[in-house]
């Protein structure tokens, strides 16, 4: 305990104003989406594959978008500008959210809310590993991770109080999630130093090949698992209709989400610190096994008991593996290329987001629920059997060196 004290008191301000903005940035997005599955599907009629097809492509646009906003940030050497107009730009699609009476506007809506968080989420990410030293890398995003969590598990914490207090009125719900998102801009406006970007460097454009060229193999094979994890684990939609089929009320399908985000929000910094002392591969691998039970529990049936366990051992996950694909982002890119290395990891798995959800719709709609977390249990074996054959290999490459 006195050791985390510690490190709370030595981590710098910046990181910690970071993580109240992305708390309360989640704060006002997971009140809306919550909730969003069972009112395209509920009000707005709309099929689970549709469903999972408008999913695939936010999450995806997201991060896609990350990839030309990290380039963007080492080019100008500014993080902070790119951040705050990902944010306004998340805060001010809100409202759409409340006006929407068919799937073009929720689809509009979606995209350019997903739009600001691409634009924010690699200049933000660049900025925590600029601003946090070296030996607290892990520790810093893990701590950002964690308050980024608390203000998405008290999103839906919100909206259960407040379906219940207006009979089931979604729509105001999605008008009060305004708040939170303006109060986001004004905290990193006022409230984040940007570092002074080093004197007398170069300008160059980072999308080149020689640019390109000195993000080396270890920074691809980072890449190439993280793509790979997210086809293991596609859209977290699936969790709140995955709730809906166990008879839970319609009010109550929040804490599902509450659930996993606090456990996710609990695990994410102890995880992050845990990161600075151990092998990578092995806390990736542990992460793998931990998805694997999870999706398998969500697939054995839907009884209320099942969907709590599965959504927070998908929780667990997360905390374990979030914050540690980051911070081995950071760890294998150099110092004036993290943006752009943030935006090629993120594009890639925007690609991988897009195929899961879709592909998980058409399961979901096709073959059942169940047969969908079999399928994400299947990718994570698949995961699983990567990383155990790179770490046979790196002991071989040692042995024989």
């Amino acid at each position: 305990m006195p050791q985390t004290s510690s490190t709370f008191r030595q981590m710098p301000a910046g990181i910690w104003i970071l993580g109240f903005v992305s708390m309360l940035m989640d704060v006002s997005s997971e009140m809306i989406h919550s909730l969003l599955p069972l009112f395209m599907v509920g009000t707005l009629g709309v099929s689970v594959f549709m469903v999972g097809l408008i999913e695939g492509l936010a999450e995806s646009t997201a991060l896609i978008i990350k990839f030309f906003s990290g380039a963007l940030s080492d080019y100008l050497g500014k993080r902070k500008a790119l951040a705050v107009c990902g944010y306004t730009l998340g805060a001010l699609t809100k409202p759409l959210f409340a006006i929407a009476s068919a799937t073009e506007i929720i689809l509009t809506a979606r995209l350019l809310d997903r739009v600001g968080k691409g634009i924010r989420g690699a200049p933000r990410d660049a900025l925590v590993a600029d601003i946090a030293p070296p030996s607290m890398r892990g520790a810093a995003f893990g701590l950002r991770q964690s308050l980024d969590t608390v203000g998405a598990f008290l999103g839906p914490l919100l909206a259960v109080g407040l379906m219940l207090l207006w009979a089931n009125d979604f729509r105001a719900v999605f008008w009060v999630a305004v708040i939170p998102g303006l109060l986001a801009v004004a905290l990193l406006l006022f409230g984040v130093h940007e570092p002074k970007p080093h004197l007398g460097k170069k300008r160059t454009v980072p999308v080149r090949k020689e640019s390109l060229s000195r993000l080396n193999g270890d920074y691809w094979w980072v890449v190439g698992i993280g793509a790979v994890f997210t086809l293991a684990r596609f859209s977290e939609a699936f969790l709140v209709l995955r709730a809906q089929q166990g008879g839970i009320p319609v009010a109550l399908i929040p804490l599902v989400m509450v659930a996993m985000n606090l456990v996710y929000a609990v695990s994410a910094y102890p995880f992050g610190r845990l990161s600075d002392s151990m092998s990578h591969s092995m806390l990736l691998s542990l992460g793998l096994v931990v998805l694997i039970a999870a999706d398998l529990v969500l697939a054995i049936n839907d009884h209320w008991l099942n969907v709590v366990l599965g959504v927070a051992l998908w929780g667990i996950h997360m905390g374990m593996t979030q914050g540690l694909l980051a911070t081995m982002v950071a760890n294998t890119a150099p110092s004036d290329l993290r943006g752009t290395a943030y935006g090629f990891f993120n594009f890639i798995a925007g690609l991988a987001m897009l195929a899961a959800s879709v592909v998980a719709g058409l399961l979901w709609d096709n073959l059942g629920a169940s047969f969908t977390f079999y399928t994400g249990a299947g990718f994570s074996v698949l995961a699983l059997g990567g990383l155990v054959l790179k770490a046979r290999r790196s002991t071989q490459a040692r042995m024989t060196s």
